[in-house]
């Protein structure tokens, strides 16, 4: 009993600190949307939530590291005035999800594309269970691209690295994402 508590208590912290990065800075950037009305001749500034893809492609080396395949859904919310987005991600494999609060600087390289680079915390929901991003919480960095094309689509890859994310081992968990999203 005592375990599922603490376990349920884990995802509602998760949960909360996910929501917080989405719903602040819609909160903050509502008035000043419609004053942002010149073009972008570099970058995107795409509001947008997606889903695709998550490879972990490392292994911790104990018994519950095992790289595993699984689902990514991703968000990114920016902030007027700043390069700087709010980020989101969950990756979900077979036996528990990561949760991932982010934040990113974000820099214009071309039309409608960006790169950035970010850091934030791995929730694993059940510790000792793997996840495409290791088997315990840790901190998390990421570095990616996202391109804006069409009308709404956003196409984002990154890749994360968990810092000491296995039990039991010193090992960094390396996961792959890929994805499209639908700007807002």
């Amino acid at each position: 009993m005592e375990f599922t508590m603490k376990r349920s208590m884990k995802s509602v912290y998760a949960i909360t600190a996910l929501a917080a990065t989405i719903i602040i800075p819609v909160v903050f950037s509502a008035g000043s949307a419609s004053a942002q009305t010149e073009a972008r001749t570099r970058g995107t500034d795409a509001n947008y939530i997606g889903g695709g893809v998550a490879a972990g492609i490392t292994n911790g080396g104990q018994n519950g590291d095992a790289a595993n395949l699984g689902v990514n859904i991703q968000g990114r919310l920016t902030t007027p005035q700043a390069p700087v987005s709010l980020r989101g991600a969950v990756l979900a494999g077979e036996e528990t999800t990561a949760i991932m609060p982010m934040v990113s600087y974000d820099v214009g390289i071309a039309k409608n594309t960006n790169v950035y680079v970010g850091g934030g915390y791995s929730f694993v929901e059940e510790d000792g269970k793997p996840s495409p991003l290791g088997n315990r919480d840790s901190i998390v960095l990421t570095a990616g691209a996202e391109t804006e094309f069409g009308h709404n689509i956003v196409g984002y890859t990154d890749v994360k690295v968990g810092i000491g994310a296995y039990e039991n081992s010193p090992a960094e968990a390396v996961s792959l994402q890929a994805g499209l999203g639908y700007s807002f």
